[in-house]
Order: C-alpha cells, then structure tokens, then sequence
C-alpha cells in the first residue's frame, strides 16, 4: 500500500519525516510526503490530485490519502466540510463518510491551529531539542492545553525560545529547524496535542 500524504508546508514535511519511522512501527508500506507550498494551493490542487488516485483506483487498491492542514483562522466545522467536499467531487471515499461497505480511501485531519501546538504537545521533546527551555513550561498556565494556546501559535513558540536564549535576534520562527530539532526527538505516545493524536489516529485508520 502507498500513503499519499497532502501537507501544507516544508516544516510539516521536515517534521513528518522524523516522526513517520515511529509512527510506521515497521509495516512496511511506502508514504510519499507532497509539500504544496502553502495552505491555498494545497486546497486548490487537492481536487486534480485526487481525482488523479480516483483513477488510479480503478486499476488498483493500494492507494491511501492523508491531508493535513493547518486550521490557522478558519472556522474548523467549515473547513473539513470543504475538505470533505473535494474528496466527495472526485468520488473518493472518506473516513467521515465512508461507502456501503465501510470502506475509505480519504482521511482529512486539521492541525489546531498550527504545526508548534503539537510541539508544545510535547515538551520533553521541546526541551530535549532546546536545552534551556524549563520542563515546568508543561504545567504553565496558558501551556496545558497546546490546541488552545493563543496569541499564534509559532509567535509563542519563538518567544519562549528566545527566553530560553535562542534566536534572539529573529522576529520569525526558523520554523523548518525547529521541525526538524523537535520532531527528531518527540515521542508519539506522550504527545498530548489532540490534533496530533486525531493525525496519528488516523494514518492508523488508513493502514489498517
């Protein structure tokens, strides 16, 4: 079987990269990460895409998709009724609205709001990238619920780094560094990001 996965950013594919081995637990299949580049292209090529693996279907079975955007300011109810509308338009099956059989080809996840809340999701990992960062930021208020940090995500993000002396200089998160310095070290089964653990559950779903 081969795993599309539909991803938004270079920072999402640097950091699935990393994760992916672990996420995999060696079955074996092929995923194939397709960066868009940015959120509206994603949302503008998705529909080619798939009707290009509806096609492909048609010879074959192996075939799986995975699309992961960032929620940002959307209005998450009317975003994944539009992710579900593309995969229904080109006559793929989703996990939400699966065939008469139960079978899917589809699975839209939706990252609330961006990538960094699954990073603060696990600060083990935060702080095991970023020596300097205090394992209390876990239990600061404000930091317990990382889908629900306000105040932009990756803006937080940056800020505590540079409390913790990094990019000090930077009015940007370098957001591909620190996918890949997080992610390297982030341990799926700890992660306490329900966005992150909604992805892992279903790139399960699609493997299974």
């Amino acid at each position: 079987m081969t795993v599309f996965i539909h991803v938004e950013e270079p920072s999402m594919e640097d950091a699935l990269k990393a994760l992916l081995p672990r996420l995999m637990r060696d079955r074996g299949d092929e995923v194939r990460i397709i960066d868009h580049g940015s959120k509206q292209r994603l949302l503008r090529d998705l529909k080619h895409r798939l009707a290009g693996y509806r096609a492909q279907l048609s010879r074959e079975d192996g075939i799986r998709v995975l699309v992961v955007i960032d929620r940002d300011d959307d209005d998450c109810t009317r975003l994944k009724a539009r992710l579900e509308e593309i995969a229904a338009n080109a006559g793929l099956s989703t996990k939400s609205t699966p065939d008469a059989a139960g079978r899917f080809h589809v699975v839209n996840r939706i990252v609330i709001e961006e990538l960094e809340a699954w990073f603060f999701g696990d600060i083990s990992a935060l702080c095991a990238a970023y020596p300097g960062v205090p394992p209390s930021l876990a239990r600061k208020r404000g930091f317990r619920q990382p889908d629900a940090i306000t105040g932009g995500t990756w803006e937080r993000l940056l800020k505590e780094l540079q409390k913790a002396g990094y990019y000090e200089s930077l009015e940007r998160l370098p957001k591909r560094e620190v996918a890949r310095r997080v992610a390297a070290v982030m341990d799926p089964a700890r992660n306490c990001s329900p966005s992150f653990r909604h992805f892992v559950a279903g790139l399960d779903a699609l493997l299974a």
